[in-house]
């Protein structure tokens, strides 16, 4: 099975999309990343849910996890603000690099040996051409799994 037959329709925002809202979507779609793109609609990078995770969590709670105890409840619900006002690419990484993408014509096999190189729970599929980078689709880890184990 090739990419091309493994990807599909996924959500995307951009990276001037409101962190927040970016947010909202991955949990109520209960989903492991978004995929960042340019106004162009090219993928530029994977924003995991853990990372939103992250911005949300106080640092010096990152720091020393036994603070993590004494902050109380009330406290805690409202984590959700420190993501009003920013972007998606706010919340970024500084070091994130470009997303794996992988090539129509790649092998399950390839994407797999890419998304575990990329450390990614998410592979765009897009075409290169003179013009740029279509996107055409997304596997996520979850569905090259199935389709890996269908035929043991």
């Amino acid at each position: 099975m090739r990419a091309r037959d493994l990807a599909v329709e996924y959500e995307t925002v951009a990276v001037d999309s409101d962190a927040l809202d970016a947010a909202r979507l991955m949990a109520d779609r209960k989903l492991p990343a978004l995929l960042v793109v340019d106004r162009a609609g090219g993928p530029v990078a994977i924003m995991p849910a853990s990372q939103l995770v992250k911005v949300l969590v106080p640092a010096y709670v990152i720091e020393d996890p036994t603070l993590a105890a004494v902050i109380d409840e009330q406290h805690a619900d409202r984590l959700g603000a420190s993501l009003t006002g920013r972007t998606v690419g706010d919340c970024l990484p500084v070091k994130a690099g470009p997303p794996p993408i992988a090539d129509p014509h790649d092998t399950a096999l390839e994407v797999a040996a890419l998304m575990a190189r990329a450390h990614s729970p998410l592979v765009a599929v897009a075409e290169r051409d003179e013009q740029g980078i279509r996107l055409l689709g997304v596997i996520t880890a979850s569905h090259l799994l199935h389709q890996l184990l269908e035929n043991p």
